[in-house]
């Protein structure tokens, strides 16, 4: 008999998971349908979707699933895959999740769906959470700052080297240790063809490969792939060497390791890059993990991804927000410091968390234990008369045993161990802190050593000790019980608003339900727990859900061939730039370059085609928003023999469904170009039409958009791409798997399939809503979207259109006349609705001085009117400002967020009452996040960004900051 007790949502088998993801029932359907004059779902996709474009035969896709069948799947697939304890390394580890992080973290939809912190005054407990990873990071590495996590370590080693170039345009060559984990290697290779950069491995002697060429970055892995540990003075003089070369050094590291031995910071390193997965991240076969970097100081400007500093709010309260946000991609496109909008701050928080629960002296002992006991298990090889390859190591011992390195991995594997198979004649041991006594003693075994271990010696670090202290800040020293632990991760969670509150109405985000029965399946051990690199045998779960996904998504899609392993839709815009660059260049056409970008695109384009080795061409665009086919032609004339590509987002990103795709299309094969077909607004399409049919030739797909994976505060995601047959060879490969096409662009991301581990989520969701269900979901979001657009009507101007007046799945509100006439903003509004219950919609994109909103299928009506009335009441209070009423200096949309202590302050000075700031919404009962009892209270009020990028603070400040 199945035991479903620990299925979400299984008392009603009867009912239809669709029925449960989608907001509206029948009868709120039928309301929302007469709003819009529409009489029928499918009446409002005729008169909306160009015809051209429509798929009118059902998606081949398997019979629905209940959310009970789906459950009994995922685990049977789980349980197909062998997560042996995992010791192969390569910068994948073993760890331990602590319980308290893993129920209060990962697994709660406090955190998991959340946004990215933009509206920092409702996303304090996120925030503080990355700035103790951002301090971690900086305290083990030994450098001034750090980021708030990069995507894996390979595209992190990346991400450097480009930054490294940006401050030394001196030279093309950067020169990689020969001991650089080899996906790391490969990523490197692959973003450097793009880029017209030189890529040395130094096979030899790292030092003599400086002097031998003119690098403007060096790469030092340590410990190395390989286990080698160099000591403290080796590594200095090669950052001298490199220095005297004019050379930026960029060390990869271990974050564990760094607890023990000298930090890159002491020795000469300008940048410090790797993966925090050890620290309690699950394998996850490969991700999501939280890379991460940190540089010397000034650097710090040129940090790619996000970085959180501290400010201070209208009262002088201290306060956190994003710093220096304006390197985000929407302002700076092309010459933006990468392509990255998607960070890992979930695993981010993880980590950081990880930190704080174990404080400095816990993970001084975990790292000591590792230490221990790989050099135990070395000291008892040689005795055995192994010949152990590195005299100093960390955790990773690397053997010798000539011609039979098979004979004992396979031994290994078969007492529960995976080991790394070097070559013919060498095994990598790679000891994390699972590594129990069983684990060790079946390595002995594995080698034919007798179970008892014997006396160890001195450690393996030579000179490589630290000696410096880290984490000194309290927040590192007060958290080491499970109930001290558990009561700062609720109040961290209690001081944002995430989906769990309420909507969050945003614009090309997608902030739709993550339904419990998908998100469980990740927490599997057979899914959570197994190694990237480990035999496909022991996979075959994974192999087999990869599969039926990617096949499902090109079906979805309209596309020849789906690749998951771009682990962000960043990372997969630029993976389907490369596929069309590497198409060109096998065809001879070496001069096509150049990519046009429509102007109201989302800026990860711009900065992706740069990222391509493109040059971008920008297209102008009509007074409805769609692209201008005039100066489209115009533009294709002009660069007829180097056009490339054309990037265009469909719906467009004024949510509208442009009549001329297909001609756009036509247009650009006509010239010899190939059109890339932004899947940011798949959520409009998905059953209706598909990019592979009305004809794109390539896509990336936002999983955590469209497929239901959470957002986890700004990650994870998920960006595969879907190419026509002619890309297919072009696909991304990996040195360490077999994947992607024959003559592919290399690796995008470091492990084979991306972020493996959450997968199950975007594959439960299509399977349990089957065909039928997918495109009732895009017809509910359509209906919400334009019944938002029909109550705000007329209250606000809807900015842009389609025919009859229609919208895609998103509507773009102008507050522009307003604001001319009132002075209020639109971040005005955007704070005001936090007094409301709401998180703002998007502001200012794709058009300044306007609110984007996307409702999603998922919301009700009744949280819609909600919503609907919130914006309804705030024009009335705009009203009462242009009348007079209300100053224009002092209103309730200016001192918006209004905290606890503001209203209950003794003084209040303002023309309107206590009760106008704090509960506009009325005092009684209302939906959570609304009025009355379930009232959210903004832990800060407004906060100052200036002030916060002129005084940057990047890591945990000192508690005198605090006392203001």
């Amino acid at each position: 008999m199945t035991d479903h007790s620990t299925v979400a949502g299984t008392g009603d088998p009867d009912r239809p998971f669709r029925d449960r993801h989608i907001g509206p029932d029948q009868a709120e359907s039928a309301v929302m349908l007469a709003a819009i004059g529409q009489p029928s779902l499918d009446a409002l996709v005729a008169a909306s979707l160009p015809e051209s474009i429509r798929e009118r035969a059902p998606l081949d896709l398997p019979p629905a699933l209940s959310e009970a069948e789906v459950a009994v799947r995922l685990r049977t697939l789980a349980e197909q895959n062998q997560p042996l304890t995992a010791m192969i390394g390569l910068g994948y580890h073993g760890t331990v999740t602590p319980p308290v992080i893993r129920r209060n973290v990962l697994e709660d939809p406090a955190w998991y769906t959340a946004y990215t912190p933009y509206q920092p005054e409702i996303s304090q407990g996120r925030l503080e959470a990355l700035i103790n990873f951002q301090t971690a990071v900086a305290d083990l590495t030994g450098l001034a700052t750090a980021g708030a996590s990069l995507l894996d370590e390979g595209t992190a080693v990346a991400e450097a080297i480009t930054l490294a170039r940006r401050t030394n345009r001196s030279g093309s060559v950067v020169i990689l240790d020969a001991d650089t984990l080899p996906q790391t290697i490969a990523v490197v290779r692959t973003r450097a063809e793009a880029a017209g950069l030189d890529v040395v491995v130094a096979e030899a002697d790292l030092a003599a490969a400086i002097a031998a060429h003119d690098p403007f970055a060096v790469v030092v892995q340590t410990p190395g792939a390989s286990g080698r540990l160099a000591d403290t003075e080796e590594l200095r003089a090669l950052a001298d060497a490199a220095h005297a070369a004019g050379a930026q050094v960029i060390a990869a590291c271990d974050l564990l390791a760094l607890t023990l031995i000298t930090p890159p910071g002491e020795w000469g390193a300008d940048i410090a890059v790797g993966s925090s997965q050890r620290f309690g991240v699950p394998l996850f076969y490969g991700g999501p993990h939280a890379g991460f970097m940190a540089v010397r100081s000034g650097l710090e400007r040129q940090l790619p991804g996000r970085l959180v500093g501290l400010s201070k709010d209208t009262a002088g309260t201290s306060a956190y927000r994003l710093a220096l946000q304006t390197r985000e991609q929407h302002i700076r496109r092309e010459k933006a410091t990468s392509n990255i909008c998607t960070a890992q701050v979930l695993l981010a928080v993880v980590a950081g968390m990880y930190a704080v629960y174990h404080g400095p002296d816990g993970l001084r002992s975990i790292a000591g234990t590792v230490h221990r006991n790989a050099a135990a298990l070395a000291d008892d090889l040689g005795r055995a008369g192994f010949e152990v390859v590195h005299r100093s190591f960390f955790d990773t011992v690397l053997v010798r045993v000539p011609g039979h390195a098979a004979r004992v991995v396979e031994a290994a594997r078969r007492h529960g161990v995976h080991l790394r198979l070097v070559d013919h004649d060498q095994v990598g041991i790679s000891v994390g802190e699972d590594a129990d006594t069983g684990a060790l003693r079946a390595v002995r075994t594995a080698f034919g050593l007798d179970n008892a271990p014997g006396q160890t010696g001195p450690d393996r670090l030579a000179g490589s000790h630290r000696t410096s202290d880290f984490l000194t800040h309290p927040v590192f020293h007060s958290s080491h019980s499970e109930t001290g632990m558990l009561r700062y991760l609720r109040a961290l969670s209690d001081r944002d608003f995430a989906l769990d509150r309420g909507m969050i109405p945003l614009g090309s985000c997608t902030m739709k339900l993550n339904a419990t029965a998908e998100m469980e399946p990740i927490s599997l051990p057979g899914f959570a727990n197994l190694h990237p690199f480990a035999p496909v045998a022991d996979a075959q779960g994974y192999a087999t859900m990869i599969n039926e996904l990617e096949t499902w998504l090109a079906e979805i899609t309209g596309y020849a061939k789906v690749s998951v392993q771009p682990n962000a839709g960043s990372q997969g815009e630029l993976a389907g730039l490369l596929t069309i660059r590497a198409y060109h260049d096998a065809r001879g056409d070496h001069d096509r370059r150049v990519c046009l970008i429509p102007s109201s695109a989302h800026g990860t384009n711009a900065a992706s085609a740069a990222m391509a080795g493109m040059k971008v061409v920008v297209v102008g665009a009509t007074t409805d928003g769609s692209v201008d086919l005039n100066d489209l032609r115009t533009k294709i004339d002009k660069h007829r023999d180097q056009l490339a590509a054309i990037m265009v987002t469909y719906p467009s990103t004024h949510g509208v469904f442009e009549e001329g795709i297909a001609e756009l299309c036509a247009l650009v094969h006509d010239a010899g170009g190939q059109v890339y077909v932004d899947g940011a607004n798949l959520n409009a399409l998905l059953g209706l039409a598909r990019p592979g049919r009305f004809g794109a030739d390539v896509s990336h797909l936002n999983l955590h958009k469209t497929f239901c994976i959470p957002h986890g505060g700004g990650g994870p995601g998920v960006g595969p791409i879907g190419v026509g047959a002619h890309l297919v060879p072009y696909l991304p490969t990996h040195p360490l798997s077999e994947v992607g096409g024959d003559h592919g662009i290399g690796p995008i991301s470091a492990a084979p399939y991306g972020s493996a581990g959450i997968l199950p989520i975007s594959y439960a969701y299509i399977a349990m809503m089957g065909a039928d269900g997918l495109t009732s979901a895009t017809q509910h979001a359509l209906l919400a979207a334009n019944y938002v657009a029909a109550r705000l009507h007329d209250h606000y101007p809807v900015l842009y259109t389609g025919r009859g007046g229609l919208v895609a799945h998103e509507c773009i509100i102008d507050l522009r006349p307003l604001t001319k006439a009132s002075k209020i903003t639109v971040d005005d509004v955007a704070k005001r609705l936090i007094d409301y219950g709401f998180h703002a919609p998007t502001m200012s994109f794709p058009v300044a001085g306007t609110l984007m909103v996307e409702p999603t299928e998922s919301e009700d009506l009744a949280e819609l009117d909600r919503f609907c009335q919130a914006m309804i009441d705030i024009r009335a209070e705009i009203a009462r400002v242009e009348a007079g009423e209300w100053p224009a200096d002092d209103n309730p949309l200016v001192n918006a967020p209004h905290t606890q202590g503001a209203v209950i302050d003794d003084e209040w000075t303002h023309p309107y009452s206590r009760k106008t700031a704090a509960f506009p919404a009325g005092l009684h009962g209302g939906p959570i996040g609304g009025g009355g009892r379930d009232k959210y209270w903004p832990p800060v009020g407004r906060i100052d960004g200036g002030y916060g990028d002129r005084n940057l603070v990047c890591s945990c400040p000192p508690p005198e900051a605090y006392e203001d």
